[in-house]
């Protein structure tokens, strides 16, 4: 089974400058990190390697610093991966970002498997998933929190849409965003740190995309721009709950449950 990861490099602050002319995040000079919701998509994707066999590929847009996060892949089990960069991608919105790493994956050759985490912390749209899944012309499924098996070609899973979860099935090739109830990423190996650190990273830039129409792409190619954004205002606050060791126990259970947190 070939599987297909996608992950991004997202700031690792609330702190980010604008470009009001754009709309664009400043991202010069910002600490970064890798989206933490894509963490649970490579675990995923790990473990289903180690069911059934195959290899892991991440793929990333994003300036040239952008390779770091394929390399923590590499260090967590990842088997290969490849970076979009270009400054023709800048600037791109969530469709327009779909429909480069849609070129991306195919450049990357065949596969089973697109999962990719429910959303990113920068922009918490959760479209770009279900973008590149149109893209490629393959079946979608998100909120997924649980993958049942995957035989006959077919994969069986849960799907949680709030109101209810189901159960369903979708043929391979296919793309499926994952929830953080799905599993517990694991940690980066140092061993495997030091002995991926030559490996490659496959760069991809706008020559090689399929559609080589610059328009296609970035601010040209995003349908959508943003009129306005900014950092939520920080709320600092307390519960104060009363009541018997069992009755905060419930209350705090229920809680958790209602947050998702179990």
């Amino acid at each position: 089974m070939n599987i297909v990861v996608c992950i991004k490099q997202v700031p690792d602050t609330t702190k980010v400058d604008i470009d009001k002319k754009t709309g664009v995040l400043k991202r010069a000079g910002t600490e970064s990190k890798l989206n933490p919701f894509d963490l649970y998509a490579l675990e995923t994707a790990l473990r289903l390697k180690e069911t059934y066999g195959g290899a892991v590929g991440v793929i990333t847009m994003g300036p040239p610093g952008a390779a770091v996060i394929i390399k923590e892949a590499y260090a967590t089990g990842a088997d290969y991966g490849a970076l979009l960069t270009d400054a023709a991608f800048a600037g791109s919105d969530t469709l327009a970002t779909g429909y480069a790493l849609s070129h991306g994956i195919r450049r990357l050759g065949a596969f089973d498997l697109v999962v990719c985490g429910k959303q990113t912390t920068d922009g918490d749209t959760a479209q770009t998933g279900p973008s590149v899944a149109e893209f490629l012309d393959i079946p979608h499924i998100a909120n997924v929190t649980e993958i049942i098996d995957i035989e006959n070609n077919s994969a069986t899973l849960k799907s949680d849409m709030s109101d209810y979860i189901y159960t369903l099935s979708a043929p391979l090739p296919c793309l499926i965003s994952v929830e953080k109830t799905i599993c517990v990423p694991r940690l980066p190996s140092y061993k495997k740190m030091t002995g991926t650190a030559d490996r490659r990273v496959e760069i991809f830039t706008l020559r090689d995309m399929y559609d080589t129409d610059p328009k296609s792409y970035g601010l040209d190619g995003s349908p959508t721009t943003v009129r306005e954004i900014f950092s939520p205002e920080a709320k600092a606050g307390t519960v104060k709950i009363n009541g018997t060791g069992g009755e905060i126990a419930e209350y705090l259970f229920n809680k958790f449950i209602e947050l998702k947190f179990i």
